[in-house]
């Protein structure tokens, strides 16, 4: 496609200079007047990346990012928690919709996420929509792990009597401003967000660095690449929480839309959501995706999976390694679909069990159950507490690197 879009480029160039000589012998300057005409509009269908100011947090100010490609897909992203607040993409008909769940205002996000329980007495909780989740994305049992014969106690956060520390615990990666740098490539513009995390913070060890590089192009991908090191041995695992639906956000359920999930196993879970450390066949369960089949199709069933984590909250464990095909979506209504691609052992499918009509988005629709779905790309839940699952232990001196790829496209 890039070559597609250079050699394009080229040609036109070359017409274009042709074109030009012709009109200034011809026309004069009318002719350049013209040309320069034509110029502007060419330039203007390039990736463009432009920033605003979107408020201030405990007295930092906090800007909102807009990242739009050749083909009108649009972005918005904050150096708040790093939060995808907006999709943008065209169905099959060319038009184009928001399909990702999020607030309108940056006083939204504030007031979900920071100091919620979850999920809060009566409401939704702190629902993590669009953001970057670390220092330890998912959840860690008993709120600590033991790494080199050293415990570390966690604050709880999650589960009975907040048993769990969830997404790296209260106030964690999704509350801070990042420091934001903007940068346009070939084809493509791209964010790059850096925050460090203090030693101790969260009873975590290590002072750790993260640079989240999100990039996106013309392909319709928006490209999310994780950079992290430490001072001290720790346990990493980072994820993108954006609620995805396809049909649009605030359309209503995801039920029919149709999800593949290309893994042959899962982790089941305990009754506070931790896995039980087992790799189980999906085969003759509701949790296989290996073709596909609406989201909704055996949510209803009535086992014991499902009715713990009221829906699905669950890790598959992903087939093949290296960047590859994690997960494939499509809403045959709008015919927008998803692929997703990582390099990460694992993703989590959730279908917005929590969501109970008390939050609502830039559409002005409330959202309720199963109004967006998930797919977290990451390490497998509770690792550190887990020796045959795979390591998140990040050491001085090694560098963790990971990326996710969330392409948008319509199918025909």
């Amino acid at each position: 496609m890039q070559y597609a879009l250079w050699r394009g480029t080229r040609v036109f160039a070359t017409a274009l200079v042709i074109v030009l000589a012709g009109a200034v012998i011809a026309l004069g300057m009318g002719g350049l007047a013209h040309a320069s005409s034509g110029r502007a509009r060419s330039a203007a269908a390039r990736p463009n990346i432009t920033v605003q100011t979107w408020g201030t947090v405990n007295g930092q100010t906090v800007h909102l990012y807009t990242l739009t490609n050749a083909h009108r897909m649009k972005v918005r992203i904050s150096d708040y928690g790093g939060v995808v607040q907006s999709i943008y993409a065209a169905d099959r008909r060319g038009r184009v919709r928001n399909v990702a769940l999020g607030f309108p205002n940056l006083s939204g996000y504030v007031n979900d996420f920071q100091n919620q329980p979850w999920p809060a007495a009566g409401g939704s909780g702190d629902t993590y929509f669009g953001a970057i989740i670390g220092r330890y994305a998912n959840r860690i049992a008993n709120h600590q792990f033991t790494l080199n014969g050293v415990t570390y106690n966690l604050p709880g956060n999650n589960g009975t009597n907040n048993i769990n520390t969830l997404h790296g615990g209260p106030n964690a990666f999704n509350t801070k401003v990042w420091a934001g740098a903007t940068f346009r490539g070939t084809g493509a513009v791209g964010l790059q967000l850096t925050y460090t995390d203090p030693d101790g913070y969260n009873g975590f060890p290590g002072a750790v660095t993260t640079v989240v590089t999100y990039t996106l192009t013309n392909s319709n991908a928006l490209r999310i690449h994780y950079r992290a090191t430490t001072s001290k041995p720790t346990v990493v695992n980072f994820t993108n929480h954006t609620y995805f639906n396809l049909a649009g956000e605030g359309s209503g359920d995801v039920y029919g839309q149709l999800l593949r999930i290309n893994a042959s196993r899962y982790t089941p879970i305990n009754a506070n959501l931790i896995p039980t450390g087992a790799l189980v066949p999906v085969a003759r369960t509701p949790f296989d995706f290996r073709r596909l089949k609406p989201i909704g199709r055996d949510i209803r069933r009535g086992v014991q999976q499902l009715l713990i984590a009221h829906g699905y909250d669950h890790n598959w464990v992903l087939n093949g390694s290296g960047l590859r095909l994690a997960a494939f979506a499509e809403d045959p209504a709008s015919g927008r679909t998803l692929t997703t691609s990582t390099d990460q052992p694992g993703v989590q499918l959730y279908s917005s069990n929590f969501l109970v009509g008390d939050l609502v988005g830039p559409s002005g629709r409330t959202y309720r159950q199963t109004d967006g779905f998930t797919l977290e790309t990451q390490h497998f839940p509770n690792s550190p507490n887990q020796p045959n699952f795979p390591s998140t232990v990040l050491n001085p001196g090694q560098v963790f690197n990971s990326t996710t790829i969330y392409k948008l496209g319509v199918a025909r």
